[in-house]
């Protein structure tokens, strides 16, 4: 049995051969799940996993990626969260997973981090002491969304990990030259049209193991079907912006990639380390694995993930000693 709880997955689920409960039992986790109502009048779908047996190490909130979710393979790494000591929530975007809104549609991306933001908020207060060190785990669009995050919220997080993410689309996956200047006409004249921006699947690129990709295509909350105009135009504008703005980021910062990401370009998150103003940062780059670090062998991703809980840990332990020292 490998470090991380994707190990025990098969190619048609995340559980292997167990179910959602035993699954939980097995790692000494419990599992909770609710819908909020976000302003506009949406539902959207949020869940947690708590260890049991041991009080909390610290708090750590997970975003998912354009066209993800809570429930497949994230959850098993929220799951390898809540076993290593950390109580650990999630929420659907709109549009994705379980939650209501046009199907992988973000021609907005401020609504969605208003809606993180809120439900992070109203989490930490109804579950978490005050003094708990909290971090944001992000993968790929969901690293320009905890980045949005943190810029409103510069002294609310104890450290941002970036997991392939999205600060940049790699020029191997844009879209073929004329349809990108046609973007911004298409955008807002047909906002939902399913338009062609990228020059293949998603996951085809993203899992190197066979079986791993496999998995994806099983999940029955895959989105299927070209991504939107709106969508579309969105992303690159979120990706021009942050690139903007990569000086006013000070949070504490740990970034994983894959060295032969095809999706979101590992040059731009080197960038990022370069120019963020945050006096502790961290980067890994890992040379031959792919966008989802997930997605990798065992050896693989137990090395990766290996490193993501000794930062946590170890900040989470500073931030204890320092919370300790001024009480």
């Amino acid at each position: 049995m490998g470090l991380h709880p994707v190990s025990e997955a098969n190619a048609s689920s995340p559980f292997g051969s167990l179910s959602a409960a035993e699954f939980y039992s097995l790692h000494s986790v419990a599992h909770s799940s609710a819908y909020i109502t976000n302003p506009t009048g949406l539902k959207l779908f949020t869940q947690w996993w708590t260890p049991l047996h041991r009080p909390p190490l610290g708090l750590i909130a997970v975003v998912h990626g354009f066209t993800g979710e809570s429930s497949w393979f994230l959850q098993l790494t929220s799951v390898l969260f809540a076993k290593s000591g950390f109580l650990t929530c999630a929420i659907d975007h709109q549009g994705h997973g379980f939650s209501d809104g046009l199907t992988a549609h973000i021609p907005n991306i401020d609504l969605i981090v208003d809606d993180c933001i809120s439900f992070f908020d109203d989490f930490r207060s109804r579950h978490a002491f005050s003094s708990l060190p909290s971090f944001l785990y992000s993968e790929s669009l969901g690293g320009a969304i905890a980045l949005y995050i943190t810029l409103r919220q510069k002294s609310k997080w104890n450290g941002l990990i970036l997991s392939g993410a999205m600060c940049s689309i790699s020029h191997k996956f844009k879209p073929p030259w004329p349809l990108q200047h046609l973007l911004t006409l298409a955008a807002t004249l047909i906002p939902t049209w399913r338009v062609v921006p990228t020059r293949g699947t998603i996951a085809g690129v993203s899992f190197k193991e066979p079986w791993k990709r496999k998995l994806a295509f099983a999940n029955p909350n895959r989105t299927v079907g070209k991504p939107r105009a709106a969508t579309a135009y969105e992303l690159v504008r979120v990706c021009e912006d942050l690139q903007r703005r990569f000086e006013e980021v000070e949070v504490p910062l740990m970034i994983v990639h894959g060295g032969d990401d095809v999706v979101c370009d590992p040059s731009s998150v080197e960038e990022l380390y370069m120019r963020c103003k945050s006096r502790d940062k961290t980067i890994k780059i890992y040379p031959g694995m792919w966008h989802q670090l997930i997605g990798e062998s065992e050896e693989n991703v137990d090395f990766v993930f290996g490193d993501v809980l000794e930062w946590i840990k170890n900040r989470s332990q500073n931030d204890a000693v320092s919370n300790g020292s001024k009480a």
